[in-house]
């Protein structure tokens, strides 16, 4: 007597669970331009890869017919590298409380973080939060909670967290969406909210789901790090993600091959700036003239701007980058800027990923929209993040170092691998407008104002030269342009032993 009935009987089951929430759903997903979740974590992870984890959980209706739980998870492998994948089924009850089995979800963070390897959410409805409709099946209200929120306060600090918003995202689910340290959303078909128009509509607030929390609001505010244009797009910049990343915190970054050499000059670096301080330009161009070719993958452009983030390759070792834009507010450090490098460099500090930071920082953006915005308090926290920070760190002076904001570009108290090219410029203040304020007395009594401004600016434009600090060691190095990558490569190559896995003392806050 075999137990084949009851494989039968499993293999049932797991059929019905395919079906998902029936063809009729299906094809709805499919008209709102949306992949189902199974589609989806075919489309992400290496195929035949995937191993799913509570299949048939879920539940039989009085009419005999089977409604799956609305999430699906599991174990597979993304560039051959195993991980942990869980999405929302938004065809069962659009992904609905009601129909959810929490225990589900709960295991899937837990065990990214018992088995040390990355987690990627693919998030689509409201995420196993509570209901109205749940309140009458159990027959009470309850205190909220969040059962298992403490596997993923914990994955923040052990293992790269990649989280998708594919889809209405609200309450619950757009909690898991921005407690992540990598979180996307698809540009027209992605929206993010602690609760829908119907809810907001009760304040008196009439909006499409598009102008409360679609990507133009969140790509720019930081809830999440990056729009994309198409769910393909979110999963090939997931796999590039994790790609510089270790498994967990237990590990360390991982080297590659690269056929473009550690000595590459590029000659056009030595006139990239202008000797027109009030010129801005490009740094895009500039960081990949340095990092490996083809290797920048910058994050969150459309949030903090005047701040670029990335991560990229020297010499094959993964590093993070960080530079100013002064392409926006002059690469001057806003609220927004500051609470992106304080992401940044977590990220960096838990993933043990050496930072290379391109510096061209003339100080706090000033005025009044900045002081409401509470820029110093946020770029305090900025500061204090790359004075934790003990990943090893190189900085590149190429134009401005001013005030307490550009004392952000490194930590003075360690021993500095820093370089500056010979178009830096530094100080508490830029001399153009500070002359002015330290001078005005002299200036208020002079017959000829202007002569004398004018001649105090010569006198002082003659100390701005970073040959004086050098001559001081007040800067260790002035370097030819053309040689920075050569040297950032150096960096990494002395870095990369100094790296040490393990959990770090802080770590990724969210």
């Amino acid at each position: 007597m075999s137990w084949k009935p009851e494989i039968d009987e499993l293999r049932r089951r797991e059929e019905l669970a395919r079906r998902m929430g029936g063809p009729e759903k299906v094809e709805r997903q499919h008209d709102h331009g949306k992949l189902t979740v199974r589609e989806r974590i075919d489309a992400l992870l290496d195929p035949g890869s995937f191993h799913e984890i509570g299949a048939i959980a879920g539940k039989f209706r009085p009419d005999g017919t089977f409604q799956p739980a609305n999430f699906v998870f599991g174990r597979g492998r993304l560039d051959d590298r195993p991980v942990v994948v869980g999405g929302d089924d938004f065809t069962v009850r659009g992904g609905a409380s009601d129909a959810s089995i929490r225990e589900k979800q709960i295991m899937a963070e837990q065990l990214a973080h018992e088995l040390r390897v990355p987690l990627v959410r693919l998030v689509d409805g409201t995420g196993g939060g509570g209901s109205i409709r749940s309140l009458e099946e159990i027959g009470r209200t309850y205190v909220p909670a969040n059962p298992g929120w403490e596997w993923v306060v914990a994955n923040l600090g052990t293992v790269p967290v990649v989280a998708l918003a594919l889809g209405s995202v609200a309450g619950l689910g757009a909690a898991r969406v921005a407690a992540a340290h990598y979180s996307m959303m698809v540009r027209g078909t992605s929206q993010v909210f602690a609760a829908g128009p119907p809810l907001v509509a009760r304040l008196g607030q009439e909006v499409t789901k598009d102008e409360l929390g679609g990507s133009d609001v969140h790509g720019r505010n930081g809830v999440v790090f990056d729009v994309v244009d198409s769910e393909a797009e979110a999963f090939a910049r997931t796999r590039r993600f994790l790609s510089y990343l270790p498994q967990s915190v237990h590990q360390l970054p991982p080297h590659v091959e690269t056929s473009d050499p550690p000595d590459r000059r590029e000659d056009w670096l030595i006139e990239a700036i202008p000797r027109d301080r009030r010129r801005a330009y490009r740094i895009r161009p500039i960081i990949e003239a340095v990092v490996d070719q083809g290797s920048f993958l910058e994050l969150g452009r459309g949030f903090g701007r005047s701040a670029v983030t990335g991560l990229a390759r020297l010499g094959g070792w993964p590093v993070a980058v960080l530079a100013g834009d002064p392409m926006v507010y002059g690469g001057g450090m806003t609220a927004d800027s500051s609470r992106k490098t304080e992401w940044f460099v977590d990220l960096a500090e838990t993933f043990h990923l050496p930072v290379v930071h391109l510096v061209d920082q003339p100080g706090f953006v000033i005025g009044v929209e900045a002081e409401r915005a509470g820029t110093m308090r946020f770029g305090v926290r900025a500061l204090n993040a790359v004075y934790q920070a003990k990943v090893p760190w190189a900085s590149v002076v190429l134009r401005r170092v001013f005030g307490v904001a550009g004392a952000a570009h490194t930590n003075a108290a360690r021993a500095q691998y820093r370089y500056a090219w010979p178009s830096a410029d530094w100080g508490s203040l830029p001399i153009e407008g500070g002359i002015e304020a330290a001078y005005r007395a002299d200036l208020d009594a002079a017959e000829d104002r202007e002569a004398l401004l004018a001649e105090i600016t010569a006198k002082m434009n003659a100390l701005r030269s970073p040959f004086r600090t050098a001559e001081a060691f007040g800067i260790e190095e002035i370097i030819d342009p053309r040689d920075t990558r050569p040297l950032l490569c150096e960096f990494a190559e002395l870095a990369a032993p100094l790296r040490a896995a393990g959990p770090t003392s802080w770590h990724f806050r969210g």
